[in-house]
């Protein structure tokens, strides 16, 4: 066991009003049984959730399903909210004790957490790279569940971090031809480093065997379902909170007996549940970051102590930013 930590308080961010945040000092006791201290080194803000959250977006009747592992407070304000934050292990066991490690927890500088919930980096992954963990597990259990195969036709209709992240892993398979759908043109440079194709809604190659939807908006729903094949499955990633979507099942919907099923993060796919753990997924997750490829996700890095004041600019920018980088002082 080390030690090398004595300060007793951290630097947090909180969302407290609809658009406002700000950094709170708050007390932090020493490590206790079966807890390790992590110095936090980088972050990522999820986009599409948080700024829900910064908003005071989300619905009621999701405060229990929206909650982030560790989170502080209570929605809609004031909340501690956050989930993807590497550092180091200041205090703790010899085998954790100086290692980089991935954590769900909030925007916090310092602070203490369960040993067996800090996941030690690879050699091939670097920090800054980690902070993609949880977008990739939500990835990996997507494609468990869409189970595209070799030689496949897929196509991915929305291209932010979890969109471009499928599209990766499923153009790791031999023979598949992926595309990645956009309405922004933009994304065609991401797409194409990750090594998959791109074409925009009304370009994109109908009858596939398998597609994603992971846009967020009905009429990337509508456009996932046109490009889907007799008998295919159409994949749902996107979370539409307590609002109504119109679903194209007029159409061709029927004669071509289509699949429309989802993919939610929190249960391992049940094709993978019987013998995988949630733990055992995020550390394969984190294995699966060794691609120098995905730097193209990070946009640059913008300082933990200014944070609150860029959240506006940061959250409110469509296109642009996929996964916004966190560096901590």
């Amino acid at each position: 066991m080390t030690n090398h930590s004595h300060r007793d308080a951290a630097q947090a961010l909180w969302y407290t009003a609809p658009g406002e945040a700000e950094l709170r000092s708050e007390p932090l006791a020493l490590p206790g049984r079966g807890e390790v201290r992590v110095r936090a080194t980088f972050g990522a803000l999820s986009r599409g959730t948080e700024s829900l959250v910064f908003g005071g977006r989300v619905p009621a009747a999701e405060y229990g399903r929206m909650g982030a592992p560790f989170m502080g407070g209570a929605f809609p304000f004031p909340v501690k909210y956050g989930y993807a934050t590497v550092g180091v292990v200041e205090s703790g066991p010899d085998k954790l004790a100086g290692r980089s490690v991935f954590t769900l927890h909030p925007h916090q500088d310092l602070f203490n957490h369960p040993q067996d919930a800090v996941f030690p980096l690879p050699d091939d992954v670097p920090p800054a790279r980690a902070v993609l963990a949880a977008n990739m597990e939500t990835a990996l259990n997507a494609v468990w569940n869409a189970m595209p195969g070799p030689a496949d036709q897929v196509a991915v209709v929305g291209g932010g971090v979890v969109g471009m992240l499928v599209a990766y892993l499923c153009g790791q398979m031999p023979g598949t031809e992926v595309t990645l759908v956009d309405i922004d043109p933009a994304r065609e440079q991401v797409a194409r480093a990750l090594g998959v194709s791109f074409a925009a809604p009304a370009l994109a190659p109908t009858g596939c065997d398998v597609v994603v939807h992971a846009s967020g908006a009905a009429a990337g729903l509508e456009t996932a379902i046109g490009l889907a094949g007799d008998e295919a499955t159409v994949l749902e990633l996107s979370w539409f909170g307590s609002g109504s979507v119109p679903v194209a099942l007029g159409g061709a919907f029927h004669s071509q007996e289509l699949r429309l099923v989802c993919s939610q993060v929190g249960h391992v796919a049940r094709s993978h549940r019987p013998r995988w753990t949630h733990a055992r997924r995020l550390a394969a997750a984190i294995r699966l970051l060794a691609d120098p490829r995905l730097d193209v996700l990070l946009s640059p890095a913008v300082d933990f102590n200014v944070l609150p004041a860029r959240l506006p600019e940061i959250l409110g920018r469509p296109g642009g930013t996929l996964c916004q980088l966190i560096t901590y002082p």
